[in-house]
């Protein structure tokens, strides 16, 4: 349940963290604070996080590293970016380097609380509970750990938002999803920059199962996609 959720929140600026963190401990969840990046990656190899936030900007080591040190640790946390930044370009990075979604500040506690649901809703995103391991070509999922194997034995792990839009194309049943149907099933919003994460994580899927050549996520334009095996 997301009321024993613990979030690993870092950020430098001592007064928005204090507010940030005793509101997000306020709707329930436990909130380790860290104040820069090396004293964050030293917490997170101690404590088991659901969810990490964290600040682009931030002394010793910067969000973006500290965000590929947390991946090579754990493929599946969901990393949320807190950042001033609002150049796109700066936000795709963020999103190709692992991240799973961003906030631009200045933001609503609101804002952070509706991603943080949207990040632990697992269970109502892997559909039925009795079945875990999805069979699509060559490829099996395992979502209740988050690894997608070949038949050649090569095994890659997810992330959770990764797992979830692949599970979401698994049970489209090879109809067109629409663009704004898999953003507010897997992001929560239909937004442009939304939009833009969505496409980097397609990327990465098509990617990921490239050893299948049946295997197809289809631009339909104008539309969406439609996934093909």
């Amino acid at each position: 349940m997301e009321s024993k959720s613990t979030i690993l929140y870092v950020e430098d600026d001592e007064v928005l963290s204090f507010v940030t963190k005793d509101n997000l401990e306020m709707h329930g969840y436990t909130v380790i604070h860290a104040g820069d990046g090396e004293s964050a990656l030293r917490i997170f190899n101690e404590v088991r996080a659901d969810l990490c936030i964290l600040d682009v900007m931030l002394p010793a080591m910067d969000g973006y590293t500290l965000a590929a040190e947390i991946r090579k640790r754990n493929q599946s946390i969901p990393i949320l970016f807190l950042t001033a930044k609002s150049l796109k370009e700066d936000k795709i990075h963020g999103l190709k380097i692992g991240a799973d979604d961003y906030i631009t500040k200045p933001f609503s506690i609101e804002e952070l609380i509706l991603k943080i649901q949207v990040f632990l809703r697992r269970k109502e995103l892997t559909g039925d509970s009795n079945q875990s391991d999805y069979v699509i070509g060559q490829y099996t999922l395992e979502s209740s750990n988050l690894k997608l194997r070949h038949d050649s034995g090569t095994e890659r792990s997810l992330t959770q938002k990764e797992c979830d839009l692949l599970l979401c194309f698994i049970k489209s049943g090879g109809k067109i999803l629409k663009r704004q149907e898999i953003l507010e099933q897997v992001w929560g919003e239909n937004d442009y920059f939304m939009g833009r994460s969505m496409d980097v994580f397609i990327s990465r899927l098509r990617k990921y199962l490239k050893e299948d050549p049946a295997l197809k996520i289809e631009n339909v334009h104008g539309v969406g996609f439609r996934f093909s095996s």
